[in-house]
């Protein structure tokens, strides 16, 4: 009996070591500074590192704003971020085995085929294990060429796509949603085989908060826009899957507070509010699993 106590406890012991912990890209004004962490053991109460990790050198502004991280077959980290408010044609791109240690950053120019394209805003990466590849989706705006409402030309945003498998060569870009008005910050979730959710703000001036659409593969089409499940003026969604349920984070700009719910449908959400501690400061980023070993550098 005592063997088998002790050979069970020895299992937890190793289960636990072994266990994967919650990080939270993150970034804070001024977004000059660069790359930050957050980190959590239960997907609901978050620590910051304070510090940060790669300083933006690249694009018109050389900023990092909405970094976005997703994990490769062979355990690297890749990373895209937005580079500048306008002007910039592409995104911010660098990966890393460890997260402390990075390759020279790059640029990625994906719409420099459009010459009016205002702004690449919120480039947001999802490993698709179906086709082996990365997609990578962002909000544009290209004046003139989308119907709106109150929007301006300049803020009529619409999602393009590209997809990669070696972050060397990427497929031409192609328009990823056009949902009839200005959305930004689309996040891809997959629930089980050819069932998506994509989690996006509305960004029209009657709207401005999020929604959920659905598709049967990463790169859609996604239609069946939800109504709002989050008030006016929230944006920035990072999705974390935490036992059976899938939490909701963003950002409650007006409030100036970071916020959550929770589903497991997407169709029905409870605010969690209460139950979160998201440190001050954080801004949009991507939550991702990492191995305990990897949180223990970044610590150090």
């Amino acid at each position: 009996m005592k063997r088998l106590v002790f050979l069970l406890g020895l299992v937890a012991s190793l289960s636990s070591c072994t266990k994967e912990v919650y990080l939270f890209s993150s970034f804070h004004e001024p977004a000059s500074e660069g790359l930050r962490f957050l980190y959590s053991y239960d997907g609901y109460k978050w620590t910051d590192l304070n510090r940060t990790f790669l300083k933006p050198e690249i694009g018109t502004q050389k900023v990092m704003r909405d970094p976005s991280i997703a994990q490769g077959k062979d355990g690297t980290f890749h990373l895209v971020w937005t580079s500048s408010w306008r002007d910039d044609k592409g995104f911010g791109y660098a990966y890393s085995k460890d997260l402390i240690h990075w390759s020279p950053e790059r640029f990625i120019p994906v719409m420099e085929y459009e010459p009016t394209t205002v702004n690449v805003w919120a480039p947001e990466l999802f490993y698709d294990d179906v086709a082996d590849q990365f997609v990578i989706s962002w909000a544009s705006t290209i004046p003139g060429r989308f119907e709106r409402g109150q929007e301006e030309e300049n803020n009529n945003h619409r999602m393009y796509y590209t997809t990669t498998k070696d972050f060397q060569t990427f497929a031409p870009t192609h328009l990823f949603m056009d949902p009839k008005f200005s959305v930004i910050d689309a996040v891809i979730v997959k629930r089980k085989p050819s069932d998506y959710v994509l989690v996006l703000k509305d960004n029209t001036r009657p709207e401005r908060n999020l929604k959920v659409a659905f598709g049967s593969q990463a790169t859609g089409p996604y239609t069946n826009v939800s109504a709002p499940f989050t008030k006016k003026f929230t944006e920035g969604p990072s999705v974390a899957k935490v036992g059976n349920d899938w939490l909701i984070y963003f950002d409650s700009y007006q409030d100036k507070t970071y916020d959550a719910v929770r589903t497991r449908d997407f169709k029905t959400f409870t605010d969690i509010k209460s139950e979160i501690s998201v440190p001050e400061g954080h801004k949009h980023g991507t939550i991702f699993k990492a191995k305990r070993k990897i949180l223990k550098r970044l610590v150090k």
